[in-house]
C-alpha cells in the first residue's frame, strides 16, 4: 500500500546519513523503507491512541534491530548521530500523523542500538 500523507511523501528520511560514506546507501535505503513501511501501517491500521501506536513503533524498532547487524557487516554501526537522526524521523512520523505529544524514547523504546 503507497503511502498518501502528503507530508510523508515530500520527506526526506534519514537525508542526513546520505552521502556520509559511513553509512552504506543501500542499508540506509533499507532504514527509509523501514520508516515508509511503518506510515503504510499508521493509514492502514490507523492506531486509535499513543499506546496502539507505539505497538507500530516498536516492531519498526526490531526491524531497525535487525538492521543493525547489516551495518556492523559493513564495517559501519547506528551509532550517536544515525541513532538520532532515526530517533527525529520516528517523532516526523508520528507528527505527521497526529501524534506529536508522542515520546520519542517510548517510540523507539525497543531500539538496541
Amino acid at each position: 500500500m503507497p503511502v498518501s500523507n502528503q507530508q510523508v511523501v515530500g520527506h526526506g528520511f534519514l537525508g542526513e546519513l546520505y552521502g556520509d560514506s559511513y553509512y552504506p546507501d543501500h542499508l540506509l535505503d533499507k532504514g527509509k523503507a523501514i520508516l515508509l513501511g511503518l506510515c503504510a501501517r499508521i493509514e492502514s491500521e490507523r492506531p486509535a491512541d499513543l499506546d496502539a501506536l507505539y505497538v507500530l513503533t516498536a516492531a519498526a524498532t526490531e526491524e531497525f534491530n535487525a538492521l543493525e547487524e547489516e551495518f556492523v557487516a559493513a564495517d559501519s554501526e547506528i551509532e550517536t548521530i544515525a541513532r538520532d537522526a532515526i530517533g527525529e524521523d520516528f517523532a516526523f512520523v508520528a507528527s505527521a500523523y497526529g501524534f506529536a505529544d508522542a515520546d520519542v524514547e517510548e517510540l523507539i523504546a525497543a531500539r538496541e542500538w
